[in-house]
Parts: structure tokens; C-alpha cells; sequence
């Protein structure tokens, strides 16, 4: 009698099959995904730096260079050429003494036509005036002898009137004598009515004569001045600094070549990161160290205008007791930018620099774990935690260079 055999049931087989890959499957990720990596290292190779609660003072360190408070700079007036150099860099000057002296053919020569341009019409205009006051002298010659002649006529008239009266002298020699007389007295009014007018035109015209040579002699005399700008002189009395012509060197009109600093008084000149830019402004206080002693000093102008990353100051002293500084000299400055508070504050370290202060090892008995964090403000000396620390925590505060893949530090002895 044959055996009945039970047959398995494949589909069963592999159902089982698949679910067991795939719970493996999902054992060997998970543990890939949750697995620390880690890395063994020597004490020696870090720093640690513990976690503290201080005072907090939020400032920056920069080096700033002390220059004379009042400057000002030497322009060219007149562009040419460097012939002769009369002082040298350093020196002290008074105001209006030489400095240099610069040639230019061409404005020399513009200067000379335009010198003998106005020579030319002064004179011309000079001559019109005295051909008018010679109208007014030839004019009143005439009326002289026009006066003369009225005069006699009038004589005439007067004594053939009497004659005339008294029968001597005939009517039409009366008449004539009359008509004679009219004649020299219209002649007369007219003469005198016109070198009236005639006066009155000429001195408007020698008015404006006047003023047109007037106005020429000023231009001649603005002219013989600016033949002067090719001698560079001192504005102020003060000290020569950044004064370095050569001989030959073409200078335009304007360009500076120089500047003279008046020795009463200092003041602070530093470039800053443009990352405080929006922090830093005028009134806020700093010190410096001068003789093993602080001096207060206050930022009195902020330019905001950024060259390769930095933005300038200027610093003046609190004190008006002058200093024994000398221009050059250069100081560290601590500018303070809020009042002190008591904060948990971590040790600057080379670790930010790859982290940005998101995260840190913090050191744990034998090992350092990696944690994230959050820094606010910071100082040369310290950073603020926000969130991540707590007082009495170490930190590795050297370079993570290395360890940027690592999550778990192994100390070694």
C-alpha cells in the first residue's frame, strides 16, 4: 500500500525567507546609521579649556597709530615740474615759506600773452579817456571865444540901443546890430546846451572807462599772483610730513605733495573689520596702555567707507593733559562695546574655525563627545554660550581639523 507524502508549501518558504533578509537588512543599516565613529588620540595633541561663569565684556583689540591732530595737506596750484627743492621731509616751516618751485613753458608763455593782452587794452582804453577829456578842452575853447563874441555883440548892442534912443544911428544899422546880438545869444545857448550833453555822455563813458580798467588791473594783478603758484609755499607753520618730490617729476594741477602737520595735540588712527561696522560709533569709549598706565580715549569720527575689508576711525584723547607722544607710535586699543555682565562663557580656540561655533567636544572622563552648540557674542578673549554648555564643562578648544567626521574623541594618555 503506497504512502501518502505531504508536500510543503514553497510559497510559505519564502515569505519566511524574505522577511528574515530583510530584518537583517534593516539590523545592518540601522547599526551603519547609530554606529559612533571614532578616534584615538593623545592628550597631548589637544587643549582643554573648561567652561566658566564670568564677567562678560564685550570688546574688541585692534592696533591704532597716533598722528597730529590738525593736518593739512600741500596742493599744487600751477601743474609743471619739479626745478628746485628748497626743504626736506621732517622739517619744520613757517607759513608762506618755499617749499619747491615748479616750471611750465606753456603756462609761463599763456601767462606772458595774456600779461601783454591786458597791458594792450589798459592803454587803449586810457588813450580813449584823454581823447575824451581833449574833446571837452577843444570844446570849451570855443565856448570861450563863442562867449567873446556875445560879449562884443552885447557891448554893441548896448551902445547902439543908446544911439538909436537918441536919433544918432540909423534904423537899419539898429536892426542889424539887434540881429547880430540874437544871433550870438542863440549861438551861445545852443553851444552851452550841447557841451552840457557832451559832458554829461563823457563822464558816463569815463565811468565806464574807469571801472573796465579797474576790473583789467585786478586781472593783471590776479595774473602777476598766479605766476607765483609755480613756488609752493606753506599754508601753515607745522612739521613737513609725506614730502617727497623729485626733481623733474611732473605734478598736475591739484595733486598733493604733501602735507604739514601742526604739532599741538594727537589723536588715535585705526582700520577696523567691517564686522563691527554696524557696532562701532562715534562716542564709545577705549583705553590704551602708555607707561604702565591706562589712558581713556573716544572714537570722535566714524568713516564708514570699507578698503580691503576694514573701515577707519579716529580717537581722541579724554584727557586734556597732552601726552609725550610722538607721530608713529602705535598702541593697542581696547574699545569697549557694552557693559560688563556675568555670562557662561567658553575660551576662544582654533576650533571655531571649522565649526563656526555650531559645535564642540566636550571631554567626558577618557573620551570627548561631539555636541552642538550656540554662540552669541565674543571678545578677543571669549566666546558667549547661548545654549549647549554648562559652567564647569571642558571643552577641546584646539583645531578640529582632523576630527570634523568624528563623533566620539578616545583620550589617550
Amino acid at each position: 500500500m503506497d504512502t501518502v507524502i505531504t508536500r510543503k508549501n514553497r510559497k510559505n518558504s519564502y515569505r519566511i525567507g524574505f522577511i528574515l533578509l530583510f530584518l537583517a537588512a534593516g539590523y545592518f543599516a540601522y547599526a551603519m546609521i547609530t554606529n559612533e565613529r571614532s578616534l584615538n588620540i593623545s592628550q597631548s595633541e589637544i587643549i582643554v579649556k573648561t567652561v566658566e561663569k564670568e564677567y562678560f565684556e564685550d570688546f574688541i583689540a585692534f592696533q591704532a597709530k597716533v598722528e597730529p591732530l590738525h593736518s593739512m595737506l600741500i596742493n599744487v596750484v600751477e601743474g609743471g615740474s619739479v626745478q628746485e627743492i628748497f626743504v626736506g621731509n621732517g622739517d619744520n616751516v613757517e607759513k608762506g615759506q618755499a617749499l619747491a618751485k615748479l616750471y611750465n613753458p606753456n603756462t609761463e608763455l599763456s601767462y606772458l600773452t595774456q600779461e601783454t593782452s591786458i597791458i594792450e587794452q589798459i592803454n587803449n582804453l586810457n588813450k580813449a579817456r584823454l581823447d575824451i577829456r581833449n574833446q571837452e578842452l577843444n570844446l570849451a575853447k570855443d565856448l570861450i571865444a563863442i562867449e567873446h563874441d556875445y560879449n562884443a555883440a552885447k557891448q554893441l548892442y548896448d551902445l547902439n540901443e543908446r544911439l538909436f534912443r537918441k536919433e544918432i544911428i540909423a534904423k537899419n544899422d539898429w536892426e542889424t546890430t539887434k540881429e547880430s546880438f540874437r544871433f550870438q545869444q542863440e549861438r551861445k545857448n545852443i553851444i552851452q546846451q550841447s557841451i552840457q550833453k557832451e559832458k554829461q555822455t563823457n563822464r558816463v563813458q569815463i565811468g565806464q572807462i574807469n571801472r573796465s580798467i579797474a576790473t583789467m588791473e585786478k586781472s593783471l594783478e590776479i595774473l602777476r599772483s598766479n605766476k607765483k603758484n609755480f613756488l609752493v609755499t606753506a599754508p601753515l607753520s607745522g612739521r613737513l610730513s609725506s614730502f617727497e618730490p623729485i626733481l623733474g617729476k611732473t605734478y598736475q594741477a591739484g595733486e598733493s605733495i604733501g602735507k604739514i602737520d601742526v604739532m599741538k595735540g594727537y589723536k588715535l588712527m585705526a582700520k577696523i573689520d567691517e564686522f563691527y561696522l554696524e557696532r562701532v560709533a562715534t562716542g564709545q569709549k577705549g583705553t590704551i596702555e602708555y607707561k604702565d598706565k591706562q589712558v581713556n580715549v573716544i572714537i570722535s569720527k566714524v568713516i564708514p567707507e570699507v578698503k580691503e575689508g576694514k573701515f577707519q576711525i579716529e580717537m581722541n584723547f579724554e584727557s586734556e593733559k597732552e601726552l609725550d607722544l610722538q607721530q608713529g607710535l602705535s598702541f593697542g586699543v581696547k574699545l569697549i562695546l557694552s557693559e560688563s555682565t556675568r555670562k557662561i562663557v567658553l575660551p576662544k580656540g582654533n576650533f571655531s574655525q571649522e565649526t563656526s561655533g555650531k559645535w564642540v567636544f566636550v571631554v567626558q572622563g577618557n573620551k570627548a563627545v561631539r555636541r552642538s552648540i550656540t554662540l552669541g557674542r565674543e571678545n578677543p578673549l571669549y566666546f558667549e554660550v547661548l545654549d549647549g554648555l554648562k559652567a564647569g564643562e571642558k571643552v577641546i578648544t584646539s583645531s578640529y581639523k582632523d576630527y570634523q567626521e568624528i563623533t566620539v574623541l578616545n583620550l589617550e594618555k
